[in-house]
């Protein structure tokens, strides 16, 4: 009895070139709807599944391979009772699947998709094949990717494919299809109308929040389904000992493209999407650098070179090795501003050609990345300003959450979306802040959300003058926040995470020359801190808005 092959795949790339190959080796090719037309076009001979069902293709293509002659073909094992059993009935075995899938997550992903589309997407007879195929691997080899069709008709031809290869197609057949029932689950979360299991962005662009099964709001359904594919090993992790991957959401692609430099660090990676959200908080020309994710300088100004020029002189040393974010195209005048200093990663929206000349003549290993077209990386994927994808359960980031693996499992949170809403700021003090003032207060607010806590920011006009972050007690930031600013801490302006649990921290932002503080208030020693600012002199405002950044 010749051996059998099945093939029905909706990417057709390599088919015909697999198909010729198979009938050399004396397989008989049997083939369903777009696969058979395709391998008989190319003149080789074909058994159309309807022959072997003895049953037509039905409801417009829905059922076409459902049926026991060929699942009883892939599932029997080779054992003399199985074999048996299939010679009463009439079927032969099937060796061979080839099988891939229809295009879900990329109609998902198409722009007007309408649900009866993305339905008709949703693939049955394929994962069915490619399911029984993988479960039988001990004697049927499953075949969903066609990168594998050479190292299959190699193996065929060597005299039959080894165990351990039947084994890892097994294992990347299942692979695929629990990625692809995880889309379709993703989706279905994300687009029911009844909010039962919905947890992402609206169709309008504001949250919904599905009840729980006791009846009580969450924000989150009660199995959260994650699909990503990997897109490349990184060298290590956040040390040489570590090891690290960098994966992308199914369906959806970075937020960000390489145009020129040496391959992205784990590290560079995190402080990337740290050092590009920061200035898209802002309407003006912003520059931020990026240091371990925090600020060492961030301004805004009437151009990108005089913002860079503001960013840079709040520390300088720490420029050194950093990473540099702007929220406007990259010219010529920037990229020579620059100049020699050393920057590992610079990031925009665009760059003009002349700006790209120079970094590849003068910063070759420099790693130029531009955002692709709507990338709102990390928090910024809430704020409505349209994710690179369709917001769904398998795509966290376009839903507007923020995932992190903690206590051996999985915490996830919307992600902090606020911005600044002057009409809620309480002035608590007797003297209520200058014009000026309440400009760079609202500035200071904005780039102490991006500080790591306890975060202080010390602000001159729209820039950064110091920055203390990630000390265990707020008066210690403020310290270090004085201490990088200098002379340039007198007549600041401090915006802080949270509130001050004693008035120590005021009393040394005072000394220090700080004129008004921006806080959330909250704490039961609120009046301690207000005393002491009007005692001070200071202007402080209440948001009544905490921005942690653990």
């Amino acid at each position: 009895m010749s051996p059998r092959a099945i093939l029905s795949v909706y990417d057709k790339t390599g088919l015909v070139e697999l198909a010729r190959g198979l009938d050399e080796l004396g397989f008989e090719l049997v083939a369903s709807g777009g696969s058979a037309r395709a391998l008989v076009a190319a003149g080789l001979p074909v058994t159309p599944v309807e022959q072997v069902t003895g049953h037509p293709e039905i409801l417009g293509g829905r059922v076409k391979t459902l049926h026991p002659a060929i699942h009883g073909g892939i599932l029997a094992r080779r054992t003399p009772g199985h074999l048996a059993e299939l010679a009463g009935h009439g079927i032969a075995p099937i060796d061979l699947v080839v099988c891939n899938l229809y295009p879900f997550a990329a109609t998902v992903a198409k722009p007007g998709a309408t649900e009866g589309e993305i339905v008709e997407e949703i693939d049955i007879g394929g994962v069915t094949l490619l399911r029984a195929a993988a479960k039988n691997f001990e004697s049927v080899a499953a075949v969903c990717d066609p990168a594998d069709y050479d190292a299959v008709l190699a193996g065929l031809r060597s005299g039959g494919l080894a165990a351990d290869q039947r084994r890892s197609l097994a294992l990347k057949a299942f692979q695929h299809t629990a990625a692809y029932d995880a889309a379709i689950a993703g989706w279905l979360a994300t687009s029911t109308r009844t909010g039962e299991t919905s947890f992402a962005p609206s169709r309008t662009g504001e949250t919904s929040f599905a009840p729980s099964r006791t009846g009580e709001t969450s924000f989150a359904p009660s199995t959260l389904t994650l699909v990503a594919e990997r897109v490349q090993s990184l060298r290590y992790g956040e040390n040489p000992h570590q090891q690290a991957a960098l994966y992308r959401w199914a369906g959806a692609e970075l937020a960000f493209e390489q145009l020129q430099g040496k391959e992205l660090s784990y590290n560079n990676l995190v402080d990337l999407e740290a050092a590009w959200a920061m200035p898209q908080e802002f309407a003006a020309p912003t520059v931020s650098i990026i240091k371990h994710t925090n600020p060492s300088g961030l301004a805004s100004a009437p151009s990108l070179v005089e913002a860079y020029r503001l960013a840079f002189d709040c520390d300088p040393v720490s420029a050194y090795g950093s990473i540099v974010a702007t929220n406007r195209e990259v010219d010529r005048g920037l990229v020579e501003e620059i100049g020699a200093l050393f920057v590992e990663v610079l990031v925009a929206p665009s760059y003009t050609p002349d700006a790209l000349e120079w970094l590849a003549d003068h910063k070759k290993n420099c790693r130029v990345m531009v955002a692709r077209a709507g990338a709102t990386p990390g928090e910024a994927h809430a704020r409505g300003e349209g994710p690179v994808a369709p917001a769904s359960v398998a795509q966290p980031a376009a839903a507007g959450l923020v995932l992190r693996s903690a206590a051996g499992g999985l915490l996830v949170q919307t992600a902090d979306a606020r911005g600044v809403d002057e009409t809620t700021w309480r002035i608590v003090t007797q003297r209520a802040p200058t014009e000026a003032e309440r400009r760079s207060l609202a500035f200071a607010s904005l780039a102490a959300k991006h500080v790591k806590s306890n975060a202080i920011v010390l602000v001159q006009g729209t820039a950064t003058a110091g920055v203390g972050a990630g000390q265990m007690n707020r008066v210690d930031s403020v310290y270090l926040a004085a201490r990088r600013a200098g002379d340039r801490a007198v007549g600041s302006v401090l915006g802080s995470d949270a509130f001050f649990p004693f008035p120590d921290g005021i009393e040394a932002a005072a000394a220090a020359g700080v004129t008004a503080i921006i806080q959330p208030g909250g704490s039961t020693r609120d009046d301690e801190a207000v005393a002491a600012a009007d005692r001070l002199g200071l202007a402080m405002v209440f948001t009544g808005e905490r921005h942690f950044r653990h």
